[in-house]
């Protein structure tokens, strides 16, 4: 015993030595009540100094693995050894929630594709991380601990680090936004400021209307929270007016969720003009709106569209989803909802219900990146960056792949309609074969329809592989068209 223990690594040898002890013990080598060398004995059998053995054994004394008798020496505590039968066990199939068979059913993670390394990947739509300015994110750090680190690592508020909702109350009217009896809730991330807005807003007929396709994890919280999305085919500038209409003059909906710029999956912009009919028709039917704010900053020609929160003017009935997560640092979770002062206040006190606060670490280390003007240079770059990408995307695929329609009019991703008879799931399988991996589109529609659709994500594709992945892909459709011709 301990003759196989060696210091290995940058972990400081006390901890190894309480990891090592704790194996033992678990492993039965050591069993309850087992006396433990002295200090003395143990530092000189292992060579390490006394100092280590005495640190170690007080973390195990701390966390129950032995126990010191005084004039005796340290031994094996009964906290550490189950001397009971086995437990009986759960049976969690039978004891989980219909919620929690339904996220592992839609968890993409676990069931989507299986990339692999080396394989071309246009499955992604996050940032290159290696465009991210890490030489700004280390000043900001440095800056906004020297002035207030203390106060970052302790509690913070539930509304929001009132530094960065300044900052995004400043973005958001540039934006055009009027915030007249408006306010700012600070989340992390998209996901939870949706998730509050799901919980916040009451459940009358069960239905959310949304564009058709839309965004999957938007379908998925949905369905979580028991509501069924029901979407709207899309245009070539939005969502379609007169279908919208006739399901406004047919059904009852409980809230809408819209992305109208640089929509995922179809990429998308709504035009002004589909705008303003939008918030009119849903502002007849009393309808909440949850816009999306995915992806607007990454315009790469035309002038900026006004969020439906600006086109509302003054009007209450929009709630806005805002994050920076597809450009600027997702592993920072926070996000923001701007929305009717009074429907904050409600989200404010969810949110302390459910997660306390962001961290307000991460809201100030953004904050004070943007405060240093480090954003505007690295949106600049950036847009440079995937401006090039898209534009070598979208010659790749209309040169190499036949295709009914494309969309996209930035963003980092483009959305491809192929010929009908065609599934993207079958061309999946066979270019995944080949070390080409994309999405299926048919995740993102609400009707079970878009099987022969497929979203092609470019953000982090190096651009020397953009043309030889999109080839096979082109090569694989091609094939599978001749295949269904010849069944004609």
């Amino acid at each position: 015993m301990f003759k196989d223990f060696k210091v290995e690594g940058d972990s400081p040898a006390y901890m190894q030595l309480k990891m090592y002890i704790e194996a033992l013990i678990t492993q039965g080598l050591m069993p309850l009540h087992h006396k433990l060398p002295s200090t003395r004995e143990l530092s000189g059998l292992l060579g390490v100094s006394r100092t280590t053995v005495i640190s170690a054994y007080e973390a195990l004394e701390r966390t129950g693995w032995i126990e010191a008798v005084k004039g005796r020496g340290n031994f094996v505590s009964r906290a550490a050894v189950h001397l009971e039968e086995p437990p009986s066990l759960i049976n969690w199939n039978e004891r989980l929630s219909p919620q929690a068979f339904l996220s592992e059913e839609m968890d993409l993670m676990k069931h989507g594709i299986k990339w692999e390394k080396g394989m071309i990947a246009f499955t992604s739509i996050a940032p290159d991380e290696r465009l991210f300015d890490m030489n700004g994110v280390k000043r900001a750090f440095l800056d906004r601990m020297s002035l207030e680190g203390n106060v970052l690592m302790n509690y913070g508020y539930a509304q929001g680090y009132r530094p960065l909702i300044q900052y995004l109350t400043n973005y958001m009217t540039s934006k055009g936004v009027d915030l007249t009896e408006k306010d700012i809730l600070i989340t992390n991330g998209f996901t939870e400021g949706f998730d509050l807005l799901l919980t916040a807003i009451g459940k009358r007929s069960g239905r959310i209307l949304c564009e058709n396709p839309t965004h999957h994890t938007a379908i998925k919280m949905m369905k979580l929270h028991g509501f069924e999305p029901v979407g709207v085919n899309m245009e070539r500038d939005g969502i379609h007016i007169e279908t919208l209409r006739s399901m406004l003059n047919e059904q009852t909906f409980d809230m809408a969720y819209l992305t109208p710029s640089y929509h995922n999956p179809t990429g998308i912009v709504t035009s002004p003009d589909k705008r303003m009919e939008l918030l009119r028709l849903l502002g007849e039917h009393e309808i909440p709106v949850i816009e999306d704010g995915f992806n607007e900053e990454l315009r790469y020609s035309g002038a900026h569209a006004a969020p439906l929160i600006a086109c509302a003017g003054t009007g209450n009935s929009v709630a806005y989803v805002g994050s920076f997560s597809k450009i600027l640092f997702p592993g920072i979770r926070v996000g923001w909802i701007v929305a009717d002062r009074q429907l904050i206040g409600y989200l404010e006190s969810l949110k302390r219900a459910q997660t306390i606060h962001t961290s307000t670490l991460d809201q100030a280390l953004l904050f004070q990146y943007l405060h240093n003007g480090n954003f505007e240079r690295y949106l600049k770059r950036i847009r440079t960056e995937y401006k090039r990408k898209y534009e070598w995307v979208v010659h790749n695929c209309q040169a190499h792949i036949p295709m009914q329609e494309m969309s996209g009019e930035g963003g980092l991703h483009v959305f491809i309609e192929l010929d009908s008879r065609l599934n993207a799931r079958d061309i999946l399988a066979d270019c995944y074969k080949l070390g080409v991996v994309f999405t299926p589109g048919d995740i993102f529609f609400t009707d079970n329809t878009g099987h022969h659709t497929l979203r092609i994500g470019f953000s982090r594709v190096p651009e020397e592989q953009i043309e030889q992945g999109i080839q096979v892909i082109g090569n694989v459709v091609k094939k599978h068209l001749e295949r269904s011709e010849a069944y004609e």
